[in-house]
């Protein structure tokens, strides 16, 4: 604990993560489609946004609690699904898992995460567990997957629209990443350097997607595009997403939402909330950031149903941009697994308290006691103000 005590941001956990994952495994996380423009847009148009603070207002108590997907969370933070979470931390899904439901918060979990569903809701028994869906070829498969979550105790249904198929991530391409790990020089150099890594992998027994297992083909070395490839449909249409959300009998949300035109089209279909979404700048390079789509798309919403901010949200000030914005809440990934990555649980509880720690602050010194009363006037308006 001591370790992560002295990161002092999510930036810090990320040298953390750095240092005891292999370097293929850390750009794996790291890295985005193409030549990274969307990955640092997503940050870098979230730090140029300008706080106007306001001064003598009582904020001796101040409110974060908010109301997400119909149900209260003590931060407006969801853990969002990430993929092979397992691989970073043994049991990573039920760890993240359990630092959410002990903070309050939900948690996400990824249709190719490591740990099954079941797993995960055992692990992590009164957490607001939320179910990511991919639209598959196999619908008999998704109708299944839905049911062992409705059966498991998951409370939300997260569709996301954004996987036609895998983006190009030239650093996956570069390090030559497949699941299993295929066995090079590299790979094994990379292995050796990480002992603490290693041990924790083969205690946990390596790779495999939980919520798949006894219902695909063993597969060989398969990069995770051509999993995708095999897995995903890319042929789903809104009509698709109409008749999967229809199955589900309890609240929806949908992300991968980057266009207003598509936030109408979502909104018809009465979700919870939408996630305006470039997933993390590992898709479509050279898409608008989160941030600088969001605005449009809040107009667009015009109060309908909750917008949820995801890409770049590495400090709890850009909880507060957000709202300035229009967004109700933030979801992160990589802000809570470089924490994963440095320390299991107590790694995402460390994450999830520095954004708490920092939301507040920021709360107090901006003069806002309330999170959901933060509006459009804490934030400069002109060249500093809203990303164009």
């Amino acid at each position: 604990m001591g370790k992560l005590n002295r990161a002092a941001s999510i930036d810090d956990l990320r040298l953390q993560a750095r240092r005891h994952l292999p370097r293929t495994i850390f750009e794996f996380i790291d890295g985005g489609a193409g030549g990274e423009r969307t990955l640092r847009a997503n940050r870098s148009d979230l730090e140029r946004l300008t706080l106007k603070p306001r001064v003598a207002v009582n904020v001796a108590e101040r409110r974060a609690v908010v109301e997400l997907a119909g149900q209260a969370a003590a931060l407006p933070l969801v853990l969002g699904p990430t993929g092979l979470a397992g691989v970073y931390w043994p049991q990573g899904e039920v760890a993240a898992a359990r630092a959410a439901a002990a903070a309050g918060i939900p948690f996400c979990l990824s249709t190719n995460s490591v740990a099954s569903m079941e797993e995960v809701a055992e692990g992590a028994p009164g957490g607001d567990l939320w179910f990511q869906l991919y639209f598959l070829k196999d619908e008999a498969l998704m109708d299944a997957l839905l049911e062992r979550a409705r059966n498991s105790g998951y409370r939300v249904l997260c569709l996301t629209l954004d996987l036609a198929v895998q983006g190009r991530r030239d650093r996956d391409i570069r390090n030559a990443f497949t699941i299993p790990f295929r066995p090079t020089l590299k790979t094994v150099f990379e292995t050796a350097i990480r002992p603490a890594w290693f041990a924790g992998f083969l205690q946990s027994g390596g790779v495999r997607f939980g919520n798949f297992e006894g219902s695909l083909p063993k597969q060989g070395f398969m990069s995770i595009a051509a999993h995708i490839a095999a897995l995903c449909d890319a042929g789903a249409d809104w009509d698709t997403v109409a008749r999967v959300a229809a199955k589900w009998d309890g609240p929806v949300v949908i992300k991968g939402i980057l266009s207003p035109e598509d936030a109408e089209r979502a909104v018809a279909l009465g979700p919870e909330a939408i996630i305006v979404s470039n997933h993390g700048g590992r898709q479509l390079d050279h898409v608008p950031s989160a941030a600088a789509a969001l605005p449009d798309i809040v107009a667009a919403v015009g109060g309908r149903t909750q917008v949820i901010l995801d890409g770049g949200v590495y400090r709890g000030t850009d909880l507060i941009k957000a709202r300035a914005m229009g967004a109700g809440a933030c979801m992160v990934g990589r802000g809570f697994l470089w924490g994963l990555a440095a320390g299991g649980q107590a790694g995402v509880a460390r994450a999830i308290d520095i954004y708490r720690e920092e939301l507040d602050i920021g709360m107090a010194l901006l003069g806002q006691p309330d999170f959901d009363g933060i509006g459009r006037d804490a934030l400069l308006t002109g060249p500093e103000g809203y990303p164009s």
